[in-house]
């Protein structure tokens, strides 16, 4: 039986991220080699020109699974019955702005994108934020989009957890897709806490801790981290441009296994609304350990957490509760 088509939003579609994730999602990597798909691009006027040249482009490729496409700056037509939305599209800190300018710019963009998804997307529609301040950026979503299930709103921690596995895989010189089990706690952003306490590597004698066979605290608790914490910035200095192709593939990856579900035994890192589990702040968007069924996501229960993870967990739970105050300064 062939599917009905799934509606999927991309704002900022015109832009590095944009270009690089909607021939992955048309190709099905996203949500399944077999559901078709119709693409929703958003961008803004000025961008409008690139916008229709990316659609273009989408034609030309000739995707079997691409069963429409819509290319527009209006967000009423851009949201009317979508069932994902992927909101890459924001307002970036440019040299000598101030956190709080760039605060308020993308809290007055996440305020009329709520209004619009809560007003025309699709019941249940599935909501991934992923431009910068993503976690905060998705709290304001969620607080101007009330109807919308608060479990429907997540941010991207993806591209920090496919980062973490990445340096456990080229540390060990084992593959990535033997590595599980790393976590991102916390917020997107330097404050971020990559943990491989609880993770794993298959080698030929089963499933062995990534502390014992990296066998190095020091690196696995200092270097290790501030290379993951610190990776987007690398890639700007080596690319002059921020990491798209990553973020489009771990975009890719979040919404796949939100929707299809995790393997057995595995979880991912998802930021997702807080309800306090490992005595992190409750009310902000945080990233946990998941495992996704049926559409729906659970955070990990019952890790255990050292002094050392404590600290960081409390340290990135402080940070999103000092983004949250400041982006709701911006609303008064």
């Amino acid at each position: 039986m062939v599917k009905e088509p799934v509606r999927v939003l991309v704002t900022g579609a015109a832009g590095q991220i944009g270009y690089a994730l909607v021939p992955m999602i048309a190709r099905g990597v996203m949500l399944g080699a077999d559901q078709p798909v119709i693409l929703h691009m958003l961008d803004i006027p000025p961008a409008a020109e690139a916008l229709n040249g990316v659609k273009m482009e989408l034609v030309d490729a000739a995707f079997p699974l691409l069963k429409g496409v819509v290319a527009t700056t209006d967000v009423v037509e851009a949201c009317t019955g979508v069932n994902v939305a992927v909101m890459v599209g924001g307002f970036p800190r440019k040299e000598g702005m101030e956190r709080k300018d760039v605060m308020s710019k993308n809290v007055s963009i996440y305020k009329s994108q709520a209004s619009a998804l809560e007003q025309h997307a699709a019941p249940n529609c599935k909501v991934l934020v992923v431009a910068n301040p993503a976690n905060t950026n998705a709290l304001i979503l969620k607080e101007f989009a009330p109807s919308i299930p608060a479990k429907n709103i997540t941010c991207l921690t993806r591209l920090d957890h496919n980062r973490a596995l990445g340096q456990i895989s080229e540390k060990l010189n084992v593959q990535v897709s033997d590595v599980k089990n790393v976590i991102i706690w916390g917020n997107h952003s330097s404050s971020q806490y990559p943990d491989v306490n609880h993770a794993t590597v298959m080698t030929p004698s089963g499933e062995k801790p990534v502390r014992e066979l990296v066998k190095d605290d020091a690196w696995l608790n200092g270097e290790f981290i501030t290379t993951v914490q610190q990776r987007g910035a690398a890639i700007i200095k080596a690319r002059k441009l921020s990491s798209a192709l990553s973020a489009a593939s771990a975009a890719c990856d979040h919404i796949r296994d939100w929707v299809l579900g995790t393997p057995e035994g595995t979880w991912v890192s998802m930021g997702v609304y807080s309800d306090g589990s490992y005595n992190a702040p409750a009310g902000v968007i945080y990233s946990f350990p998941v495992t996704c069924k049926n559409g729906e996501w659970t955070i990990v229960q019952g890790l255990a957490i050292d002094e050392f993870s404590r600290k960081k967990l409390d340290l990135t739970g402080q940070e999103l509760t000092e983004e949250k105050e400041l982006a709701y300064s911006c609303l008064s």
